[in-house]
């Protein structure tokens, strides 16, 4: 690695290279990054990503549906959410179906307070009698302990009910940066750190997947990142149950952004996110996602060439970035997204929700 001027960088790199792991102590000093130590350290994670993944690069085709925005919660960076208003009723959950092609359905929405399980095991249904080949994607882990706790009943016993239902993965999301320090500021009435983990590791058990997530750029330092990474690691050694990790650069129009005057990540800031991402994560999570959402589909390419191997789906009403001033668009073809892959001067393959190429 001759580019990094940092020799202690320049040692770690040429570990990673190497195939070793890597230390959580030695992930924090890769943060500190910059200039050709970047540009090498970008090198190393596009390196196991070769080995690992090839050079296709896949995407799902697929739509969101948030069925309802409202929620008892106050995540400070959340604009989407509101405290009145009804959930979507089955009529127009149907209609949303209508869109053609999709092989997946992404349902997530805020934590209603008035909607108990049955309105969730009837959405579930809903979708799964209107499509049956469709797989459903639902729920992140904060909206699975909120119904727990609506019901009275215990995370296990919400998840058999869901997955009877039709349940067949869920979204890793409610994540955040898993450190109760971070999370007592941005969402403080959102689940804890051991919280989230207990109903990720609880549905990894009951044989549903799970993806992960990290959103980062706001009041989190690098050591909380890195923690939040060898969590998702520990997990997974233990349990297998994630398909892909997509970390999420925090977008800031919203209250946390107005309250302490955050600007969001810098381009070079979500390149070293991603590179070390697949660096401690590459041989127990080998999907490394780029969202086009958040980054636009220009840092999307250039991602591809820092760790990153998938770049997520079509979308077709992407709800929530969008509130927060993401402005990369809400939806897109999957003919759009496979000429943007080819403009990367990599290979578009399709998958399904849990990595088979189609």
């Amino acid at each position: 690695m001759h580019l990094a001027l940092d020799p202690v960088i320049g040692e770690i790199l040429e570990r990673v290279v190497d195939g070793e792991n890597i230390s959580p102590a030695d992930a924090t000093m890769l943060f500190s990054a910059r200039g050709n130590d970047s540009r090498a350290l970008w090198s190393a994670a596009d390196m196991l990503r070769a080995r690992t993944c090839g050079d296709a690069v896949t995407y799902v085709v697929n739509r969101n549906i948030n069925f309802t925005s409202c929620c008892t919660g106050s995540c400070l960076f959340c604009s989407f959410h509101n405290k009145t208003g009804a959930a979507m009723s089955m009529d127009e959950v149907r209609k949303r179906l209508g869109t053609g092609g999709i092989t997946e359905v992404c349902l997530q929405g805020g934590l209603h307070p008035s909607l108990g399980l049955p309105y969730y095991v009837e959405l579930l249904q809903t979708v799964h009698h209107e499509d049956p080949s469709l797989h459903i994607h639902a729920f992140s882990p904060a909206e699975v302990d909120h119904m727990a706790r609506q019901e009275g009943i215990g995370v296990r016993e919400t998840l058999l009910v869901l997955k009877e239902a039709g349940l067949g993965s869920m979204p890793g999301t409610a994540a955040e940066i898993l450190d109760d320090e971070v999370r007592s500021v941005i969402c403080p009435e959102k689940i804890t750190t051991a919280r989230w983990k207990e109903v990720v590791t609880m549905a990894h058990s009951l044989g549903i997947p799970t993806t992960a997530t990290m959103m980062y750029g706001h009041l989190e330092t690098p050591e909380q990142r890195v923690r939040h990474l060898f969590a998702i690691r520990d997990i997974q050694e233990k349990t297998g149950g994630f398909t892909e990790f997509v970390p999420l650069s925090y977008l800031p129009r919203n209250e946390l952004g107005l309250r302490y005057g955050l600007q969001g990540t810098s381009g070079i800031d979500d390149l070293t996110t991603h590179a070390i991402s697949r660096i401690v994560l590459n041989d127990v999570i080998p999907n490394i996602q780029a969202s086009w959402v958040k980054l636009g589909w220009k840092l999307t390419h250039v991602a591809l060439t820092c760790g990153a191997n998938d770049v997520g789906g079509t979308l077709y009403e992407e709800n929530i970035s969008r509130a927060s001033g993401g402005t990369h668009g809400d939806c897109t073809e999957k003919e759009d997204i496979e000429a943007m892959i080819r403009l990367a001067g990599r290979e578009p393959r399709q998958r399904d929700t849990l990595y088979s190429v189609l």
